[in-house]
């Protein structure tokens, strides 16, 4: 198979195991991480290569897209997790997590969808979240930045597949992939909202420590990457089978209870 895959983020998580998924799959894989010579060997998924990507910064994705070449798959994974009660999220913060989860993908998405138009064969996943479908208190930021995501995807969507291009977004739930460890925390000191808040990450924490693995996601990514016509949305985790079906039935505000209860959230 003379395909090349591109994953963002393979060096951890669902990046890491997506990208090992599609070298078993035939793929030449290419991986980023922000420094990759400072990866470890356990960190590097065998036969994957990779390039350095700071979406932070629009030259190291405009760097990346001229040394990556051709791309038949791009795999949007990279990107940051974010909490804090809305009033208390400062700008700077916000705009970093937006830049990086939102306008970086876009760009680097961008840059490759030429290619792929004129080759008339493409996909793209954009990795989101399903607290884009199911909003969570003090997870605001995150929340529209994965919805904004979604956006994107579900739009140019109908640009594409006249070219055989197709994009697709997978929302994970709650995935045990260590990400807890990883969450930036805007809180006040004194703030009102930090016995909830806190109550709120300890129970995010806890459910993703009992989610499903990384592998199960990428499993799900796969799929999408090789189906003749992809879907628009796939969801993978947390019961998603059962929870969207209810979504569409049960009245909107019974479902926000039922999520804020999941998160110890019982207002």
């Amino acid at each position: 198979m003379d395909r090349t895959a591109l994953v963002t983020g393979a060096s951890s998580g669902i990046g890491r195991a997506t990208a090992a998924a599609l070298v078993r799959r035939g793929y030449r894989v290419v991986g980023t991480s922000r420094r990759p010579e400072t990866l470890s060997d356990g960190q590097r998924p065998e036969g994957v290569e990779f390039l350095a990507l700071d979406l932070g910064d629009e030259a190291s994705i405009e760097a990346l897209a001229a040394a990556v070449g051709p791309v038949d798959v791009l795999v949007n994974n990279a990107g940051e997790s974010q909490s804090g009660p809305f009033e208390e999220l400062p700008g700077e913060a916000l705009r970093r997590l937006f830049q990086v989860n939102v306008l970086g993908p876009v760009q680097l998405t961008q840059l490759l969808l030429p290619g792929m138009r004129e080759r008339r064969r493409g996909r793209v996943v954009m990795v989101g979240s399903m607290l884009a479908s199911f909003p969570l208190a003090y997870r605001s930021s995150y929340v529209a930045s994965k919805a904004a995501l979604k956006g994107f995807s579900d739009g140019a969507r109908h640009e594409y597949t006249p070219f055989n291009v197709w994009l697709t977004t997978v929302e994970p739930g709650s995935i045990n992939t260590g990400i807890s460890e990883r969450r930036t925390k805007y809180v006040a000191e004194g703030s009102p909202h930090r016995t909830d808040f806190e109550r709120m990450l300890a129970a995010l924490d806890r459910n993703e420590s009992k989610g499903v693995p990384a592998e199960l996601v990428a499993e799900t990514i796969v799929k999408a990457v090789e189906a003749p016509r992809p879907k628009a949305f796939y969801a993978v985790g947390s019961n998603a089978p059962v929870v969207f079906p209810l979504r569409r039935l049960l009245p909107s505000g019974l479902v926000s209870k039922t999520v804020h209860r999941r998160h110890d959230l019982r207002r």
